[in-house]
């Protein structure tokens, strides 16, 4: 009988899902291989191959990614071990062109998702989703395990005509930069900053950002660096020779544009204390995050549609692993909430200034309503709570086929 001469591949359960204006593979921890439920380089290497990474072409071809940082996602979900939550969850970020994967933040997009795949996957306890049909959301406790923090997820749920409860996925919320309408999520982000940790790690609201050999027409500019959802640098828009109204082709295609970018984020970084120097932020691309803002204009989004600027209070744009966003990362618009709430920040001022609760904002694909509560208590601003709706659906089911010899 003749033998293979290569190893064959091995079968793995997955669920492939959007959430947000995202999509990501969805997996449980206990339908991993074994070599892969724990971190290090199988688990690695596993999922850059489930993705198609690293790839060259900048394509990922041979796997469920498709090139763009929106759609190079992984998550791995578990029962959880956490009091008071229902569900652990991880995010992997991987890198397009190079055999890394980014453990570091979290995916606010994907968050959508993971309530419902949770729920489908049987990680929620029964009873509790049994329950829920009364009021039709089953609110999914997440204990976020990259930062070590809670999310509420609130699921829509039904009773099918066999009296089990399913969950909602079709609706009529419409998410600009999703095409099709789905069944509302809305999310809450618990606390998005420790106590212990400064939401603004220079203890400024606005600091004096040295840019020296960066490439612009000044050596220092105004930024606000806040840790809220993620590490974000926010700069005026017109302090990097934008408008604020950009879309992808006017930065993805200009590569000594995104170049300079990359020098500000990575100094950026430096002065958050995330990095020690600049070299170090070549091992990081998910951290910190670079945003811009400028006050509410009118503009087309990339679909075409009108933005108006009464529909608005602010612009912003942001970069996502080395590319401009097609819409806004979950993360970022937690980070947005945050700083456009707290009375001072470059976020709020471009936002009108004062007291806010909530802003809408403009971003490519259209717009965005986030909600923040931040507080002044023993001379640090803290964030309490932010929240906005999202949306997610199952695109497919199944097994994703590894060779064996990859991981």
């Amino acid at each position: 009988m003749s033998q293979p001469k290569f190893e064959p591949q091995v079968p793995v359960s997955a669920t492939y899902m959007r959430g947000g204006t995202s999509k990501g593979v969805f997996f449980s921890l206990n339908d991993l291989p074994e070599r892969c439920q724990q971190p290090g380089s199988a688990r690695d290497n596993f999922l850059l191959r489930v993705i198609g990474s690293p790839d060259p072409y900048g394509k990922q071809i041979d796997g469920l990614g498709n090139g763009s940082s929106s759609t190079s996602k992984t998550v791995i979900l578990s029962e959880s071990d956490k009091d008071g939550h229902d569900v652990n969850y991880l995010f992997g970020q991987v890198n397009i062109s190079k055999p890394m994967i980014d453990w570091a933040g979290n995916c606010g997009n994907l968050t959508a998702a993971v309530g419902a795949c949770a729920i489908n996957m049987g990680l929620v306890d029964a009873d509790k989703v049994a329950a829920s049909v009364e009021t039709g959301i089953c609110e999914v406790n997440i204990w976020q395990q990259n930062i070590s923090k809670t999310i509420v997820a609130h699921v829509p749920v039904y009773q099918d005509e066999q009296g089990n409860v399913q969950v909602q996925e079709t609706g009529d919320f419409e998410l600009d930069g999703v095409t099709f309408p789905a069944a509302e999520v809305k999310i809450e982000f618990i606390d998005p900053v420790d106590a212990s940790s400064a939401m603004f790690p220079t203890g400024n609201l606005v600091d004096d950002f040295d840019v020296a050999g960066c490439d612009l027409d000044k050596d220092n500019v105004q930024a606000t660096f806040i840790n809220a959802g993620i590490p974000t640098i926010f700069m005026n828009a017109e302090d990097l020779g934008f408008t604020g109204t950009e879309l992808q082709p006017d930065v993805n295609s200009n590569p000594e544009l995104q170049a300079k970018l990359e020098k500000i984020r990575a100094k950026g970084g430096v002065a958050m204390g995330i990095f020690e120097d600049v070299k170090e932020a070549e091992k990081s691309q998910h951290i910190p995050k670079i945003a811009w803002v400028a006050p509410a204009q009118s503009y087309k989004a990339s679909s075409g549609k009108a933005v108006d600027k009464a529909d608005i209070d602010l612009v912003v744009r942001a970069m996502s692993m080395g590319q401009l966003h097609h819409a806004m990362m979950g993360t970022a618009a937690v980070a947005i909430a945050a700083a456009a709430t707290t009375q001072g920040t470059l976020v709020n001022k471009a936002a009108g200034g004062g007291s806010l609760s909530e802003v809408r904002f403009g971003h490519p694909s259209g717009t965005l309503l986030v909600g923040g509560k931040t507080e002044h208590v023993d001379g640090r601003w803290q964030a309490k709570k932010v929240s906005m709706s999202r949306s997610a659906r199952r695109i497919m089911v199944g097994q994703v086929f590894v060779p064996a010899d990859g991981f």
